[in-house]
């Protein structure tokens, strides 16, 4: 029996799942518009323990999403996680956000590319196929009408995210299947979390660094 505790912050979705053995025990997230993590992170956090009646003390790994995803939601999310495993001394595991949101997908029967958004027609994107073993790895490319045509001629594409919206004003191929207003969540983290766990694949707390994909890049104020 573990517990671990899953954070997901890479988008406007902070969501924190506690698992016991892969399994979820209980989930709090708020995926609307705006970014809270800062407010919302450890208060949901609490609120998770409380709900589940488990002390920090019983947390044995502590799971973050690892990007891509923002930049600042990305850095909040691991500053706690960090800062959990070092005062608990637990091991930190991360998770790849893209593996954990294709893992939407219900009975996938053909491709699934999980996207989120970047600036403007960019999305960081990777390709899984319906068992959600990887076909492609995480990049960041600008979408075209031509995107995926390859893949779109040879199955059904399960299109996953919130790079969803500008993708569908571009692709319109009679093999499209677009999931609408999906989220990064810690709830399919979880038993992803485990098996990490099982595997007693660790990452280094005091090196580790999330995945970014690209340079952070500052936008003025409009104030």
């Amino acid at each position: 029996m573990a517990y671990v505790l899953n954070i997901e912050t890479s988008t406007t979705n902070c969501s924190v799942a506690l698992s016991k053995s892969g399994s979820i025990v209980a989930c709090k997230e708020d995926n609307g518009l705006g970014y809270s993590h800062a407010e919302r992170l450890h208060v949901y956090i609490d609120e998770v323990l409380q709900t589940a009646k488990v002390s920090i003390d019983q947390v044995d790994a502590i799971a973050i999403s690892k990007g891509p995803g923002s930049y600042t939601g990305l850095r909040i999310g691991v500053s706690a996680a960090k800062g959990l495993c070092y005062a608990l001394d637990v091991p930190l595991i991360s998770v790849p956000t893209l593996e954990a949101l294709a893992h939407q997908v219900d009975a996938p029967k053909g491709a699934i590319v999980a996207m989120l958004d970047a600036r403007r027609q960019e999305v960081y994107s990777a390709i899984f196929d319906d068992h959600f073993s990887e076909l492609r790895s995480t990049e960041a490319e600008v979408l075209t009408p031509e995107s995926y045509q390859e893949l779109l001629e040879s199955s059904l594409v399960y299109f996953i995210g919130n790079g969803v919206a500008k993708t569908k004003m571009l692709i319109t191929h009679k093999n499209t299947h677009f999931i609408e207003d999906k989220l990064p969540s810690a709830q399919q983290m979880c038993a992803l979390s485990f098996e990490k766990y099982k595997a007693k694949n660790f990452e280094d707390v005091a090196y580790f660094e999330p995945f970014y994909l690209k340079d952070f890049i500052a936008i003025p104020s409009k104030k």
